[in-house]
């Protein structure tokens, strides 16, 4: 594979020498040594940053850790590091569990903890899970460890073993340890050539190919007072803004407001969880280069805190700073990385500190940790077991919210010998008043996801409220499909018409469950939407409108857009998730032969992946081929027994083989292992009552109906069978609660 590093110095000599004759139509990347000789200052910010140091090659000056034949084990593995002549090896398991010598090639970051990068097969670096922690030793670092240490056993079974996809580097890690990466992925020869034009993160990852604007400044044609565009550069990042607080005044607020977060989607597009949509173009909106994640469980709390591994962009933008005009670079410097003032000065640029840091404020010692605006407002998380990384919604602490979904709050995180109740007593006895509408919001979101159709007016009043962020409002309208909402037509089209390509898009998302043709007429005026994340999920949708319903021009409208969306997926076929949404879009198509490609791909990449598993059940079952089908689900069910949904899936498939003593048993196993939802369990009862187990069927929903309420095909299975057996007590009882429910949510 053709790891290629530009040399700078090179392309700055060519490029100077080339001035006279250069294409101003094809910007390219000159490197941060053609920046330096103007932006001294910047330059000198940026070295040994954590961009600078982002990836390097491996040599005595770069790696971090022991190798001097230091060992680790884990999970009975014994993996060594060593030295052979200037080269850094390790020995341990491959993809098969056999031990195999492997050469560092490169170090991935430096602080708090420093991977490896390690070739393998296929022209592919892949990111190993035993990590350097680069901490002092008094923090419990300098040392060997595992960053899933503190979770299940990972093994050369799993998917996240640092062999498979998911750590590799050409696919999930380079687009921003490098700049200008080329991931090059060919699906057929399932091979890399992966390219980029600097090592690390320099000045042009985030301000574009610079050689136009090198052109214009050797030629004396630039000045400060020019647009970004007649400087020769693809997009200006000055959106510090001026800020202005009176005397009077506790908090300041920016002289003019901001116009674009231009700035933020920069940063978002490495500081967010996201998926890469089609090629970077400097300037555009997250959206039209990547695809964000909202925020769902179990990648957030239901409140929008952090739970999984989700970075920055999605917490800071539900945050007061974004809507007030906050952009990253008023808190980071953004060439060193480091804040622009120290502990609580960052703060006090805009918080009156004779209000805000004072004990009046926040109710602790000076000298106490808790007297630190962040200890309190961005408590911190734990990820790849060492790193802490600060939640940037910047909420007050919420220990009554904890209390009702099981959400952190700063107070015990702090407090950790002390309860939520405690902390709430705390802040009562203080006379902090919370608000009310964040906790229904907490609440609804959670009963929700719990199938609870009681949450629907509070998520239906919420998802037209333009004071939540388009963010939570793009996460709750989501909800409201799940939920079948009877709103969510006019709530969805309310939000189509938002300038918010989040709220565009997860609008076209909520839309699955509406009737084809109601779809279709909905969407139809989104086929050629402005935004690339809002055009694929139109495609996506679309994609299962029969024919048949649609005239001519209809048809003639939708081939480009479904030519586009596949053409962005050709370049990540490297993707499990990617293969999987394939499949989808082709089972929709109608062709099982291309989706049933799609499905064997995104198993060869993870054996694992169960909705592929099950998608391809189906697929098998309504070709005819029952015995393959079957011996997927065994096999499958082998390597993950504890899988719910392969559980369920086998038992749905034995009932339609008429094995229906055989199904029981495997839906008894979905059910018992079901801790989210209810489906499995319904069903399960469904299948005990038709088989002559009224009895337990009736034990099965009623304990259902007790653990998650507000379900109406739980009230209505509990109904018929209660009346089935005579049984005229339950059934009033059943009927009395189906009514409250359509009552509380509109919909008798």
């Amino acid at each position: 594979m053709r790891y290629i590093r530009k040399t700078l110095l090179t392309i700055y000599a060519l490029l100077l020498s080339q001035a006279a004759v250069a294409d101003t139509t094809q910007d390219s990347f000159v490197g941060n040594s053609a920046c330096a000789s103007c932006h001294d200052a910047q330059v000198q910010d940026w070295t040994d940053s954590h961009h600078d140091l982002a990836m390097q090659e491996a040599n005595e000056k770069t790696v971090l850790g022991d190798f001097d034949n230091a060992i680790f084990i884990y999970e009975g593995v014994t993996t060594t590091f060593s030295q052979k002549g200037d080269e850094y090896w390790v020995k341990t398991d491959n993809e098969n569990g056999e031990l195999q010598d492997y050469r560092v090639a490169y170090v991935f970051g430096v602080y708090p903890l420093q991977q490896l990068l390690l070739p393998i097969q296929n022209d592919r670096l892949n990111a190993l899970s035993i990590a350097w922690d680069a901490r002092n030793e008094s923090e419990g670092g300098q040392r060997w460890y595992h960053i899933y240490e503190n979770q299940e056993p990972v093994t050369s079974e799993s998917p996240l073993h640092w062999t498979g996809i998911y750590h590799n580097w050409n696919s999930r890690c380079a687009e921003c340890h490098s700049t200008n990466v080329a991931k090059g992925y060919d699906g057929e020869r399932r091979q890399y050539t992966t390219t980029y034009d600097q090592i690390d993160v320099g000045c042009e990852a985030c301000h574009g190919p610079g050689s136009r604007h090198i052109e214009l400044a050797t030629a004396g044609k630039v000045d400060r007072s020019q647009s970004p565009a007649e400087m020769g550069l693809a997009l200006s990042l000055a959106a510090r803004g001026q800020w202005r607080r009176a005397p009077e005044d506790d908090i300041a607020h920016r002289v003019t407001a901001l116009t674009d977060q231009t700035q933020v989607d920069n940063c978002g597009r490495c500081h967010s969880r996201r998926a890469t949509l089609g090629d970077y173009h400097y300037g555009q909106s997250l959206l039209d280069t990547h695809r964000l994640s909202t925020l769902e469980s179990p990648l957030y709390w239901h409140d929008g805190q952090i739970l999984d591994e989700v970075y920055v962009y999605g917490s800071f933008m539900q945050s007061k700073m974004a809507q007030a005009g906050v952009v990253c670079s008023n808190c980071h410097n953004p060439h060193s990385n480091e804040l622009v003032a120290e502990g609580n000065a960052v703060c006090t640029q805009c918080h009156k500190p004779e209000t805000y840091d004072a004990p009046a404020h926040h109710r602790h010692s000076v000298t106490s940790t808790g007297s630190a605006c962040v200890a309190c407002h961005m408590p911190s998380q734990v990820y790849m077991a060492v790193d802490a990384r600060r939640d940037h919604s910047m909420r007050i602490p919420r220990p009554d919210i904890s209390m009702s979904i099981g959400s952190p709050n700063a107070c015990t995180q702090c407090h950790e010998d002390k309860s939520d109740a405690w902390a709430y007593d705390a802040l009562q006895t203080w006379g902090v008043n919370s608000s009310f509408q964040d906790l229904k919001l907490a609440k609804a979101r959670y009963s929700a996801d719990r199938g609870d159709l009681r949450a629907l007016p509070t998520l239906e009043s919420l998802v037209a409220d333009g004071s939540q962020s388009d963010l939570m409002r793009a996460s709750i309208i989501e909800q409201l499909g799940n939920l079948g909402s009877r709103q969510l037509p006019s709530a969805a089209a309310m939000l189509l018409r938002s300038d918010s390509p989040v709220l565009r898009a997860s609008a076209v998302r909520a839309l699955r469950g509406v009737e084809p043709i109601q779809r279709y007429l909905m969407l139809r005026p989104f086929i050629k939407d402005t935004n690339l994340t809002v055009r694929m999920e139109v495609a996506q949708l679309l994609a299962g409108i029969p024919a048949s319903e649609l005239r001519p021009q209809d048809t003639a409208d939708l081939e480009p857009l479904f030519e586009e969306y596949l053409a962005v997926q050709s370049d990540h076929l490297d993707m499990p998730s990617v293969q999987l949404q394939l499949a989808n879009f082709w089972i929709d198509r109608g062709d099982s032969t291309k989706a049933t490609t799609a499905l064997e791909e995104a198993l060869r990449l993870n054996p694992q992946l169960e909705p592929a598993i099950v998608n391809l059940v189906d697929i098998l079952r309504r070709d005819g081929k029952n015995d393959a089908a079957s011996a997927l689900l065994s096999s499958a069910l082998k390597r993950i027994p504890d899988s719910g949904s392969l559980w369920f899936s086998q038992g749905l498939h034995l009932i339609r083989l008429g094995q229906t003593d055989e199904a029981l048993v495997s839906l008894k196993r979905a059910a018992d292992l079901e801790n989210e939802g209810s489906r499995h369990r319904y069903v399960y009862a469904i299948a005990l009552n038709d088989t002559g187990s009224g009895p337990e069927a009736m034990s099965v929903l009623e304990r259902l109906n007790a653990s998650l309420p507000g379900q109406p095909d739980v009230l209505n299975a509990l109904l018929a069978f209660a009346r089935d057996r005579g049984d005229r007590q339950r059934y009033e009882r059943y009927r009395s609660q189906l009514v409250a429910l359509m009552q509380a949510t509109g919909q008798r």
